[in-house]
């Protein structure tokens, strides 16, 4: 039985053999060539994870079975797949490219992500697809995992080496932790090639994850690499399992994405910035303040890379770490070259914790994360927004209410948000004000809320 809950918003995931098998995953790659095109190119690459080449295996045989060319560049970072998409190989270029990586979840996850005529296949083209392989679940895909072998590492080093020539040499002392994913299927040589001084953790890929779990955007997992930067370095950068998300950390901050945003958008000349729902008020306010265009979209890494080519945006961020740069780049989210750009404005002479200084001081929470169902966590949602049009006289003064993922209800001082999350069975908060007092009486004020709606479900 191939479960439809492997069938996300933004990507395919699921555990390994048991909802990742021969059968599903197959059927995955047969009905996935079929909406590519039957003789298109495909390119598939994969992450450290133990079971990611027999996944390639499979999604192959059905790739082959209705005639696409299938390309294999090995284990890669999820920027370096997405990276295939813009050169050719031997005069062949690529229509679609698959990532397999579980990102930064557990080890025995696994998942792909899906670029099609260089968009982000997502959303309710994913739930279609699911609905077709469900409905013919029971198809038989023979095993034919034949591929044609392709660097494209080496290319990305290249391009990385060329693109920033200007900093070979540079001094700053660099600390690096990859999380035993596969960051360094590609770092070291990039950083070798710029005459880097940097010393890096948990550089060899291993999908058991040995040291820590490879997401930076949690501070337990950030323990090693902040030991070695306060001991030995001025900077330090840390990523997750694939390599599109990243942390930057100076001895006083860990930056935040909608921080970094910030940052980079110095160096470019009157950009369009597009930020989620969950990033700082402060963000969006500072950009327009210096001329910039500043949009809030929904959370995603599909929904930012759809909304950047809308929009032809420079600069898309996640709080989370995801980066997304159109600005010298391809647009989308790469920490390797959010890396390069972040030690570029270091080379400029930009004081990175001197800017955060000077921004306007809030109170934030964490994402705080509630639990509830897949069935629910929509209805709890508009439930809430329901309860907004006439809320408690208790509750705090509502300025606006933006309902573009979620609600995001700002007021006097501040803002909370709570939206449902598109991957797992929660709700998701985060509140923010310019008093510490205040954030805390809008968490309670929303928690409220959000209890009165799931009581009358």
């Amino acid at each position: 039985m191939i479960e439809k809950t492997i069938f996300r918003e933004y990507d395919i995931r699921g555990i390994f053999e048991k909802e990742l098998n021969a059968q599903s995953v197959k059927l995955i790659g047969y009905y996935l060539g079929k909406k590519i095109g039957g003789e298109r190119v495909v390119s598939i690459g994969y992450d450290a994870r133990s079971h990611s080449p027999q996944l390639r295996d499979y999604l192959a045989s059905g790739l082959n079975e209705v005639g696409c060319r299938v390309l294999d560049m090995g284990m890669v970072a999820t920027p370096v797949n997405y990276f295939s998409n813009y050169i050719d190989f031997d005069g062949v270029t690529t229509d679609a490219s698959i990532m397999i990586t579980g990102s930064h979840n557990p080890s025995e996850y696994n998942g792909f992500k899906i670029t099609l005529d260089k968009a982000p296949f997502f959303g309710e083209a994913i739930y279609a697809l699911g609905d077709e392989i469900i409905a013919d679940q029971e198809r038989l895909i023979p095993d034919n995992p034949t591929t044609q072998s392709i660097d494209v590492k080496q290319p990305y080093i290249d391009f990385m080496v060329k693109e920033f020539a200007h900093l070979k040499g540079l001094k700053t002392k660099i600390i690096v932790d990859g999380g035993n994913g596969v960051a360094d299927t590609v770092l070291s040589a990039i950083f070798d090639a710029l005459a880097f001084d940097y010393k890096g953790l948990y550089l060899q890929p291993d999908g058991t994850f040995p040291n820590h779990h490879p997401d930076p955007s949690v501070e337990s997992n950030l323990v090693d690499v902040k030991a070695l930067l306060a001991q030995e370095g001025d900077i330090a950068f840390a990523y997750d399992g694939d390599a599109d998300r990243i942390a930057v950390l100076t001895h006083r901050y860990n930056i935040k994405g909608d921080q970094m945003a910030l940052l980079y958008a110095m160096k470019m000349d009157h950009p369009t910035v597009i930020g989620e729902v969950k990033c700082s008020q402060v963000m969006y306010d500072e950009l327009k303040r210096r001329g910039a265009t500043a949009i809030m979209y929904k959370t995603g890494h599909s929904n930012l890379k759809v909304k950047m080519r809308e929009t032809h945006a420079d600069l898309a961020c996640e709080v989370s770490g995801h980066i997304f740069f159109k600005h010298r780049y391809f647009g989308y989210d790469d920490a390797i070259y959010a890396t390069l750009r972040m030690l570029e404005l270091i080379a400029d002479g930009i004081d990175l914790d001197q800017e955060l200084d000077a921004l306007p001081q809030v109170f934030s929470t964490e994402e705080i994360k509630v639990e509830t169902t897949e069935e629910e966590k929509f209805k709890i949602i508009d439930r809430v927004k329901e309860l907004l049009q006439t809320p408690p006289s208790s509750f705090p003064k509502i300025i606006d209410i933006i309902d573009v993922d979620g609600v995001r209800i700002n007021f006097e001082q501040g803002w909370g948000l709570v939206r449902a999350s598109n991957t797992t069975p929660v709700l998701v908060t985060r509140f923010e004000s310019t008093d510490a007092t205040l954030a805390k009486v809008y968490e309670e004020a929303v928690n409220a809320l959000i209890q009165e709606a799931k009581d009358s479900l």
